[in-house]
């Protein structure tokens, strides 16, 4: 009799464990799916807020570049890079602002003068090409092609300071004809 009592107590022993251990699936799920305060400093987010402003910039850059393609003509070059600077305006107010209550600090400026450094190099040009000069207007580098102004680049310096520290950043965007 002695035996087959041990033989229900194991059997009790794990039917137990596997309620424990069946109990503790759900618990864990959720831990995991919540995570806790550490691992926000993880974060790929968080470690990469100058990432974060790129991406941010570099769509408002895409998408400022085509609303002026084809609407401008050459003799209308100073609109056309103030009609991207309009359009990119609220974007950039959008990166300052961002992640002010996180305690990280953008501030975003055109950098005119590695804007002509970057035409002088890049600019589509050649015999085989018929593109006219390059020309910078703030951090916007405009190429005259066929009569129209075609918006090539935006140049931004971006400086993120956080409590680690300031980093200074120099993008240049290439627009949609800068290709």
């Amino acid at each position: 009799m002695r035996s087959g009592e041990t033989k229900r107590r194991g059997q009790l022993v794990l039917v137990a464990a596997g309620v424990v251990a069946i109990a503790l699936v759900p618990m864990v799920a959720a831990y995991l799916q919540l995570g806790y305060h550490a691992d926000v400093d993880a974060s790929a987010e968080y470690r990469q807020p100058v990432s974060n402003a790129e991406r941010v910039l570099e769509r408002a850059v895409h998408n400022a570049t085509v609303s002026v393609r084809g609407d401008y003509d050459w003799s209308q070059r100073t609109l056309a890079a103030d009609g991207v600077n309009r359009t990119l305006d609220p974007y950039r107010t959008q990166v300052e602002q961002s992640r002010l209550d996180t305690g990280v600090v953008y501030e975003v400026t055109q950098n005119g003068s590695a804007a002509g450094r970057w035409a002088v190099r890049h600019c589509p040009s050649g015999p085989n090409r018929e593109f006219g000069d390059c020309e910078t207007y703030g951090g916007v580098v405009v190429q005259e092609r066929a009569g129209e102004t075609h918006a090539l680049a935006v140049v931004y310096d971006v400086r993120v300071t956080t409590e680690d520290g300031t980093t200074d950043v120099t993008f240049v965007f290439r627009g949609v004809g800068g290709r």
